[in-house]
């Protein structure tokens, strides 16, 4: 007698449910929060963790009817993308009896290589997906010189795309920060602060790039063939 192994209860994960209804992961996490609050949610559901550049960041996961009344709340329209999902997945669990030695075999050997799959496909995707959680979350904004970094462009080259870009003013005592319709969009901040010289105390103002900001300028860059898309 061949010995399988039991099944475990299918979960979705709140950033998948993010890219089925294409909608900002924060927006997910704020419907599921008051839903958990509503006690609308069957399953008593703790946030999970993970870590990005030092910090933590929520995420959820959640059954099958949980999956779809947040849907449902979230956005109705795409509640049939996320029932096909759920059809996917659970034909996917369907557990498979071998009849003979051999269709045992070669059933572990095709749950290996999915799982395998999968797994691969995890670590390349984990990244990508806590970058985007982590900047879209990181509201008062980064250095522009740290930004420039992480896309591979020196400071002083990223201040000049910006302002050839006319994202950036080029001239008078707002040299090097952003025109008011960017800051509006919530792509930057500008920081103040204040400096000594000759005695004297001044105030200064710093570019800051937002989360959201971070996410729009790098697909800028690369439309503007200022940056090259990186295959996934």
């Amino acid at each position: 007698m061949f010995e399988l192994s039991t099944q475990t209860e299918m979960k979705m994960s709140s950033r998948e449910i993010a890219e089925l209804t294409k909608k900002d992961h924060k927006n997910v996490l704020r419907v599921i929060r008051s839903l958990i609050d509503g006690h609308v949610l069957v399953a008593q559901i703790e946030p999970l963790k993970f870590e990005y550049r030092g910090q933590l960041f929520d995420y959820y996961e959640l059954g099958k009817r949980d999956s779809l009344v947040v849907v449902a709340r979230l956005s109705p329209e795409f509640t049939a993308a996320v029932v096909d999902r759920w059809q996917e997945l659970e034909k996917r669990n369907q557990v498979v009896v071998p009849a003979t030695f051999a269709e045992a075999l070669q059933l572990a050997a095709n749950q290996a290589k999915e799982l395998e799959a999968k797994n691969q496909q995890l670590a390349i995707a984990a990244p990508k997906a806590e970058f985007a959680d982590a900047v879209a979350g990181a509201d008062k904004g980064v250095l522009i010189g740290q930004f420039a970094k992480t896309v591979g462009v020196g400071p002083v080259t990223i201040f000049r795309i910006l302002r050839e870009l006319k994202i950036f003013m080029s001239r008078g005592s707002s040299y090097n920060l952003p025109y008011q319709e960017f800051v509006e969009r919530g792509y930057f901040t500008v920081k103040q602060g204040t400096y000594e010289t000759n005695s004297e105390t001044r105030i200064s103002h710093t570019a800051m790039i937002t989360g959201k900001g971070e996410i729009w300028l790098r697909k800028k860059l690369i439309d503007t063939g200022h940056l090259r898309a990186v295959a996934a």
